[in-house]
């Protein structure tokens, strides 16, 4: 008589899928904030070659006859997107509080608000009283120009993308409390993304900030 052999399966205990559950959470944690230290050093390189440059002054090129972008565009590009960082946190401050909708309220209004700071920002390009290269101050205006439009384009894509996964968790989730309240491990998951992408967009705010007082007050 011949043996019926037998495929094993690896059966996953309670235990470890909690504890697979709180490693993806530190994951998605530690990946955010390695995306905020990659960044921060990519800016820290155009300051250092800004005031690098600004302090040198060779030839008086830095930044001959006192030209400087044009500074409603880029006033107008810094609020638009501190409104949209200060929307979503509140949004974000909102779901914590199990308000769902309002969250995706602040959200859609905030990668408008993105998208809208970054055609901002490519059209600043079109209109600079100067041309890439003509100066120290030029040369680095045009290295922001393309950093932020970047930044804002990767932010409103972040949470544009966790937009489209809270409208498929809002289905999937509805008997547990939703997506701001379900303990089921793709909403625990969502909401460990959003504060990720919260702190990035935050900080995104916080470099145009920096980047606006060096561009058109401190110059």
């Amino acid at each position: 008589m011949s043996e019926v052999s037998r495929t094993p399966q690896l059966m996953t205990t309670p235990e470890e899928a909690a504890y697979e559950l709180r490693a993806a959470e530190g994951a998605i944690w530690t990946g955010s904030r390695l995306l905020v230290g990659i960044f921060t050093f990519v800016f820290a390189s155009l300051a250092f070659a800004y005031f690098y440059l600004r302090s040198s002054n060779n030839s008086g090129l830095w930044r001959p006859h006192g030209v400087t972008a044009p500074t409603t565009i880029g006033a107008s590009v810094f609020a638009i997107v501190l409104a949209s960082a200060a929307l979503n946190l509140y949004g974000t401050w909102r779901m914590r509080k199990g308000a769902s909708v309002d969250w995706e309220v602040s959200a859609w209004t905030a990668v408008g608000g993105l998208l809208l700071a970054l055609g901002l920002q490519i059209w600043e390009v079109t209109r600079l009283p100067f041309y890439p290269g003509s100066s120290g101050y030029a040369s680095t205006f045009i290295g922001w120009a393309v950093l932020n439009s970047t930044l804002l384009l990767g932010c409103a894509y972040w949470l544009e993308t966790l937009l489209a996964r809270a409208i498929r968790l809002r289905r999937a989730v509805a008997e547990d409390g939703g997506p701001s309240r379900s303990s089921a491990p793709p909403a625990r998951l969502f909401r460990a993304n959003l504060e990720g992408c919260t702190t990035f967009l935050g900080f995104g705010a916080l470099v145009n900030l920096i980047f606006f007082l060096v561009f058109y007050v401190v110059v």
